[in-house]
């Protein structure tokens, strides 16, 4: 896909906010939408239907936790890509952020070239996860179909956040295998993309929340397992 044929769209309450990092991104090459609040954002996501969506956090109307929310239970956004920007120190902002189904979050301020180096390593994590081979894992109960980014479990179908999706596929891919932090980072956010050290976990405990504690070892210092 050319990058004319991506829609970014960004979402803040800082019109100098909106103005620098939308001028970079255009710059780039990049169909830069804006928004100044998290209402105006979920309509501007529907009709707009971009490719990422960069988030700020404290707006009025709608803080960008529900707006993500709200964007996550929209069918046709199902893989467009979230992340929040975040004042540097917020942590709880951090956790609620993938807790609404976010995939990642950058701190501010940054440089507008940072910025765009994060855009890009977003986008191609995103694009090779489409190039996915069409895969089913079936794990006792659980199947996972990976074409249509589904999962059944016990006869019940769940819809996961991408990164949830993404991190159970893994896990499930060897049941009884302890990936390390490293590996689950590298393969599920990629290495390009520097995400916080509560990532891993605050994912396993929501897929832990849906699919049952019993589903996902802790192996100390190491990483996690599926047990089938």
């Amino acid at each position: 896909m050319n990058k004319k044929d991506i829609t970014i769209l960004l979402v803040d309450d800082e019109p100098d906010i909106l103005e620098i990092i939308g001028y970079n991104l255009s710059q780039e090459g990049y169909h830069v939408e804006t928004a100044e609040n998290g209402a105006e954002a979920v309509k501007k996501a529907k009709k707009t239907h971009p490719q990422l969506i960069i988030l700020d956090v404290m707006m009025p109307e709608m803080d960008g936790i529900e707006a993500c929310e709200q964007i996550r239970k929209i069918p046709e956004l199902d893989h467009t890509i979230i992340t929040f920007l975040t004042a540097r120190g917020e942590d709880y902002s951090q956790v609620a952020g993938f807790d609404a189904g976010a995939d990642d979050y950058i701190t501010k301020p940054i440089k507008p070239k940072v910025l765009i180096s994060k855009v890009k390593a977003l986008l191609r994590r995103s694009a090779a996860e489409g190039k996915t081979s069409d895969t089913i894992i079936t794990v006792g109960n659980l199947t996972i179909n990976r074409e249509e980014y589904k999962i059944i479990n016990e006869k019940e179908e769940i819809i996961l956040p991408r990164k949830e999706f993404e991190l159970l596929s893994l896990l499930a891919s060897q049941p009884g295998k302890v990936f390390k932090r490293e590996d689950i980072l590298n393969q599920v956010w990629g290495n390009e993309v520097v995400v916080g050290g509560r990532t891993i976990d605050v994912h396993i405990r929501k897929l832990r929340e849906k699919l049952g504690e019993e589903k996902f070892k802790t192996v100390k210092g190491v990483g996690y397992k599926f047990v089938s």
